[in-house]
């Protein structure tokens, strides 16, 4: 895989021109769009639920990059599902039942992602990287856009590329712009998460790009 997969945020879009600023990013070159789910309880922000993904599915054919960061992710996998997202990545710390969790997400025909928090070791991860889609790493905490980017999260990227499947996806996510975006992919991440970056840039291509290259 070479082309990085960058997947703008919606977070950091202007929600009241949702599917113009979807439609933005697509003509500017992204592939996938990254749906922030918060409950205020796992993260202490609420951000979107299933009826917005929904509704973004009925506009775009983009890939639907759906991020859970909801305590019992096994309750909502179904609606999720069905409601369009394409990947559906749930945190390794927000269940005690992580297979359970693929398995179900598996049962949709879904691609099934896992994100750890920064706090949480790679080695963690480790056993199920055979098992799952994509591994995402946090590189701020999870909560809020805008954040700066955790130099020592980065870290965790190299020592799963070294235990992981070649066709692994190791997405980052949190404070990317084109200066962390090289750092992430010279370690070995081969997608990346930006919304601020983006959504506050006047060209978009240009941003898409900067990351890409």
């Amino acid at each position: 895989m070479n082309k990085t997969i960058i997947s703008p945020s919606i977070l950091s879009a202007d929600f009241m021109n949702l599917e113009t600023e979807i439609n933005a990013v697509q003509e500017a070159g992204a592939e996938w769009v990254h749906i922030d789910v918060m409950d205020g309880h796992f993260v202490p922000n609420i951000s979107i639920g299933v009826p917005v993904v929904k509704s973004i599915r009925k506009k775009t054919n983009m890939f639907l990059d759906t991020h859970l960061m909801i305590e019992n992710p096994e309750k909502y996998i179904e609606a999720f599902a069905h409601a369009g997202s394409d990947l559906i990545t749930f945190h390794l710390e927000a269940t005690k039942e992580p297979e359970k969790v693929i398995e179900l997400i598996k049962s949709f025909n879904k691609k099934v992602g896992i994100s750890i928090k920064p706090k949480t070791p790679a080695e963690d991860i480790i056993p199920y990287l055979d098992k799952i889609d994509l591994v995402l790493v946090m590189t701020v905490e999870p909560g809020f856009g805008g954040q700066e980017f955790m130099h020592d999260c980065a870290m965790k990227i190299p020592v799963i590329k070294q235990n992981a499947p070649e066709n692994l996806i190791i997405q980052v996510d949190g404070g990317i712009n084109n200066l962390t975006a090289k750092i992430c992919t010279s370690l070995g991440a081969n997608s990346l998460v930006a919304g601020s970056y983006i959504y506050g840039n006047n060209n978009y291509q240009s941003a898409i790009e900067n990351l890409s290259h």
